[in-house]
């Protein structure tokens, strides 16, 4: 594969959610990135070792530690799910770490690699003999690379969680409520599996290999959920300092309070969005509605935004979506319909940058940033687990002998 980071090598230990997003972005952008998963999961077909976030952070482990999910959300979306994008481009190796051979054999990738991607609970790592101190002695350059719910330490370190618990304790769940006495509703899991989660984990690691190009040393890169996540409300906290947000919602800017950032119900039952916030977008989009000047005159009034919303609302359950689509797309109103995650794909304008690719026919997300002269790619589509172990093992420097040593002894299994 090409990408900025060919040439880089990582080992990810299998977990769900945020590590294995983190390291989908690394193989999108051109990183070898070989997946360890279980031997048991060879011939279950779980393509999610670890299962989950237990114990506070994503993947118990190996070890099946405290608070498996074996009947929880990861195991109930597994057990229908047959493709997982999020673990596109990589290859994937099946490995018995509770065996000594195993476990040997998974030190030696982590010498020749470059970044080891884990998500066990704080502990785990150490009690499998592969924790930071013993991987970044067996090789100093390494980017040890560590994704948690609630963090390595801290009062709730170890206490299981999911994506809605780190959203909440970060105070930017709270904020998601249309109205005072609605209940706040959760962005999917892409707030804090993948946001404050899986993103943060790749900056933190592309930082750790920027600056080992100038030190020639690795270090350990301590990402959590709860970390990621606070980290993205601080526009909030500094609008919240000078007076201009209110924790009472419905009432602000952004969160559906004005009527020139909101979203708009069409006489069939759609959706559109508005976020004209210059003056000159939303006299646009008043002119383009037939309605008063009056309200671009007093769109800086909050006292005035529950009448001007009213008026909007009622002219745009006047048309159909494709009637409002024909009228303000390609304007300056600062208009786009809401369209399904089906939708989105065909709009013209995603088709027209290639927003969304196709891997032996299954639509998804074509990997991104863009870059001038290295290009990145999604890569084959996902990897049963241990469909490549014999091979990752022989590039890896395994001799064959080894390899079948292996094999015959249960420490790793190929998938047939």
């Amino acid at each position: 594969m090409g990408g900025p980071l060919a040439g880089v090598r990582a080992v990810e230990l299998a977990g769900r959610g945020p590590g294995p997003f983190g390291a989908m972005v690394l193989a999108d952008l051109g990183a070898e990135v070989v997946r360890v998963c279980r031997v048991e999961e060879v011939a279950s077909g779980d393509g999610g070792a670890g299962g989950g976030e237990r114990g506070g952070g994503p993947g118990g482990g190996p070890d099946g530690g405290g608070g498996d999910e074996t009947g929880g959300i990861a195991r109930m979306i597994a057990g229908r799910r047959r493709i997982d994008l999020v673990t596109r481009g990589r290859r994937s190796i099946a490995v018995d770490l509770k065996h000594p051979d195993g476990l040997a054999a998974v030190r030696r990738l982590i010498e020749r690699a470059d970044v080891l991607v884990e998500g066990f609970r704080p502990g785990v790592a150490e009690r499998l003999g592969i924790g930071p101190s013993v991987c970044l002695e067996l090789n100093p350059r390494l980017v040890y690379a560590r994704i948690t719910g609630w963090g390595q330490d801290g009062p709730y370190a170890s206490t299981p969680g999911h994506d809605i618990n780190y959203v909440a304790l970060a105070g930017a769940l709270d904020p998601l409520r249309a109205s005072p006495g609605a209940a706040p509703a959760p962005p999917l899991n892409m707030l804090g599996d993948y946001g404050g989660g899986g993103m943060l984990l790749a900056v933190g690691i592309l930082s750790a290999l920027v600056e080992r190009s100038r030190s020639g040393r690795g270090q350990v890169v301590d990402a959590a959920m709860i970390d990621g996540v606070a980290l993205l409300t601080t526009l909030f906290h500094g609008m919240r300092a000078e007076g201009l947000w209110s924790d009472t919602p419905g009432t602000n800017v952004l969160d559906l309070g004005a009527p020139f950032y909101n979203v708009y119900a069409t006489a069939d039952g759609r959706y559109v969005t508005i976020g004209c916030g210059e003056p000159q977008f939303y006299a646009s989009l008043v002119r383009k509605l037939g309605l008063s000047v009056d309200l671009v005159r007093s769109q800086a009034d909050p006292a005035s935004w529950p009448a001007a919303r009213d008026a909007l609302a009622e002219v745009f359950k006047t048309k159909t979506l494709d009637e409002w689509r024909a009228l303000l797309e390609g304007t300056d109103t600062c208009f786009a319909p809401v369209l399904t995650l089906g939708e989105a794909p065909g709009h013209p304008h995603n088709v027209s940058r290639g927003t969304f690719t196709s891997v032996d026919g299954v639509v998804q997300p074509a990997p991104a940033p863009r870059f001038s002269r290295t290009p990145a790619s999604a890569g084959p589509p996902p990897a049963s687990p241990g469909e490549h172990t014999t091979r990752v093992l022989l590039d890896w420097g395994f001799g064959g002998a080894e390899v079948d040593a292996l094999l015959g002894a249960g420490a790793v299994a190929q998938a047939q």
